[in-house]
């Protein structure tokens, strides 16, 4: 990212929370794909090289750019492609190094193929998913992926020969709820009640709930969730993908932009989740803590998300890959998009084929799984 001005860069759609024509993503901030490039996280040494593209006008204006990466394995994407490697290695090819299109570790949707402002977006996206197929040849990689893209690069990636992939993710909607309440009184009176207890029972050992934002992210509390983080993630993950830097870098340079909720017990934090807060939403990621209690995870991640987004008036909360637990808990299927070039033909047949069956799939288990909401019935509609 250094071979970006921060100025230009924040230019393109998206990467600016003063942006007249798109809602800002954190994600795709300069500071925010800088810091996990300055941190260590995202690097060569890591598998993460950095391949970013810029589409320039004859002037030298940036009127593109791409967060792209050489990658050397299939960590840290949440779009799941490891069958597909080891198909293309049993059949004497060379999966590795591919190219990624996303932000590392980071399952979050979002613009993709960056335009800046004033400028022809379907012209500039067209250019940009040919300009990732010409990289591609260029490096000799084996394919390109593009994961959580929204649908104006979709469109533009299917147009260039992209292969279209979906899966399911589950995001809370506030209905402009006034507070919490507002949201039980849509659920079904059963449901309701559970989410009550569930509530209740989760702070019963004396917890309390803090949100830390701005000035409130010190690097003591910075300590404590890194502490909580690599305990969390390294029994769940082996590796976790973050570094103690990473969190305060990113707190010195987007603090207003973070949600840390915080659960305190015997005068000690003991659990935590950061998210990340866009203009119309906010993202949940990373969860960890050093003690366990009944339904904690499910207060700190998903019920004082809903709060503090009807509380700041944001309208969606993504909280993150997998999970069909948050179903139960008013968040709603929300189908996610990807893209694939793949650049060997047969492959590009058989991984084509795949997706059409798995397609399928996704759509009919997304339909079950919005049948099986906890949101209130319309009687009339069920009669």
């Amino acid at each position: 990212m250094h071979d970006f001005r921060p100025e230009e860069w924040n230019l393109l759609s998206g990467t600016s929370s003063t942006s007249a024509i798109s809602l800002y993503n954190p994600f795709i901030s300069y500071d925010f794909l800088r810091v996990v490039e300055e941190s260590g996280c995202a690097t060569a040494r890591t598998g993460w090289a950095p391949r970013h593209l810029r589409l320039e006008a004859p002037d030298g204006t940036l009127v593109g750019g791409v967060p792209c990466y050489a990658k050397s394995h299939s960590q840290g994407e949440y779009v799941f492609d490891h069958g597909w490697a080891d198909a293309f290695e049993r059949a004497g090819g060379n999966y590795y190094p591919k190219l990624q299109v996303s932000v590392p570790f980071t399952p979050a949707t979002g613009p993709r193929l960056l335009v800046r402002e004033g400028f022809d977006g379907n012209a500039v996206r067209a250019a940009l998913a040919n300009g990732l197929k010409a990289l591609n040849d260029t490096l000799g990689t084996s394919s390109v992926h593009v994961t959580f893209a929204q649908g104006d690069d979709i469109d533009a990636l299917t147009e260039a020969g992209f292969l279209h992939r979906i899966d399911q993710q589950f995001h809370f909607f506030n209905e402009g709820f006034d507070c919490y309440d507002d949201f039980l009184a849509t659920l079904a009176s059963r449901k309701r009640k559970a989410l009550k207890r569930e509530r209740r029972e989760a702070v019963s050992s004396g917890i309390t709930i803090e949100w830390l934002t701005g000035s409130d992210l010190t690097e003591a509390v910075w300590d404590d969730f890194f502490a909580f983080y690599m305990d969390t993630g390294s029994r769940k993950w082996g590796r976790p993908y973050l570094n103690r830097q990473f969190f305060s870098l990113i707190g010195e340079r987007m603090a207003d932009d973070i949600l840390l909720v915080m659960a305190r017990r015997n005068g000690r934090y003991i659990a935590g989740a950061i998210n990340f807060i866009g203009s119309d939403t906010l993202y949940g990621r990373n969860w960890g803590c050093i003690e366990d209690h009944p339904f904690l995870h499910f207060e700190v991640c998903y019920h004082q998300a809903i709060e503090f987004a009807i509380s700041r008036k944001l309208r969606v909360v993504e909280a993150g890959a997998q999970g069909q637990h948050k179903l139960a808990r008013g968040y709603r299927p929300v189908t996610t998009h990807s893209a694939h070039y793949i650049a060997h033909p047969g492959f590009r047949r058989a991984v084509a084929d795949y997706l059409e069956q798995e397609r399928r799939e996704v759509e009919q288990v997304g339909e079950w799984l919005e049948d099986a909401t906890p949101f209130r019935k319309d009687p009339e509609a069920a009669s």
